[in-house]
């Protein structure tokens, strides 16, 4: 979703990014489908696409796909994308994308072989591996990255039922902690940097407080369907409102 909610995005399974100028929420839902609604297709994936990030700064986008490459669109039109990462697929197939917060110019990707790396999208280069990969014959999946909003610091929901703290100035470990009881799927900061929520397929929402790494509050809100449960979770950027979607077909916002 753009920072003005007048555009979103969406990734497909045919690799293809769609643009959507998002409606009125007055419309009638059933009401004759409106053409206008679609703004076109971002092409250049060739299998699908896994996680999107879009940056208000400047008004860029950033893929990954099961292609194994992580791609930079300009996201005020269908123009073919503006760089490719990871084309020779050196650091495996990306999993999860995110802009780096605290350096413009950068942004993280993690891997499916548990890398981690920091990328200069201005360069195209690869600027730092984060120590995350562990054992070469078992990489531990990551299923999300975070960039910290205000903080160097990148935070990895795992597969392995942790979530991890890296520094992105030395690429280090910094804290590693068991957070659920089943596999860690998401992960959100609140926009002042001081609390963190983590989804599992344990069925479980649990907020963190960053400073102590402390449990707060945890509750079930999802139900299990064919061994999966909460599939990504979002804090409101300006109210005090979360939401959270599950494998149960259900969106739910708490309060």
């Amino acid at each position: 979703m753009s920072s003005s909610g007048e555009q979103c995005f969406s990734g497909g399974m045919d690799g293809t990014i769609q643009s959507w100028n998002t409606p009125n929420p007055n419309i009638d839902p059933y009401d004759s489908y409106e053409p206008s609604v679609l703004r076109g297709a971002m092409c250049g994936h060739t299998d699908s696409v896994w996680g999107l990030v879009y940056s208000s700064a400047h008004h860029r986008l950033l893929s990954c796909s099961a292609d194994g490459t992580v791609r930079l669109w300009n996201a005020a039109d269908a123009s073919p994308s503006l760089a490719v990462f990871n084309d020779g697929g050196e650091l495996g197939v990306p999993t999860s994308v995110d802009l780096v917060s605290s350096e413009p110019a950068h942004m993280v990707a993690s891997f499916s072989t548990g890398h981690i790396g920091l990328f200069n999208m201005e360069t195209q280069q690869l600027v730092l591996k984060l120590e995350s990969a562990g054992p070469p014959d078992a990489p531990c999946r990551i299923n999300k990255v975070l960039s910290h909003p205000t903080l160097p610091i990148t935070i990895t929901a795992q597969e392995d039922r942790h979530i991890r703290f890296f520094d992105n100035n030395t690429g280090k470990l910094i804290h590693s902690m068991v957070a659920h009881l089943d596999s860690v799927t998401s992960l959100a900061v609140d926009p002042n940097g001081l609390y963190l929520m983590s989804g599992s397929h344990d069925c479980s929402i649990r907020l963190w407080n960053m400073e102590t790494k402390t449990c707060i509050q945890e509750f079930t809100a999802h139900r299990k369907k064919l061994d999966e449960s909460i599939h990504d979770v979002a804090f409101h950027p300006t109210k005090c409102y979360i939401g959270s979607a599950g494998a149960d077909a259900l969106a739910k916002v708490f309060v």
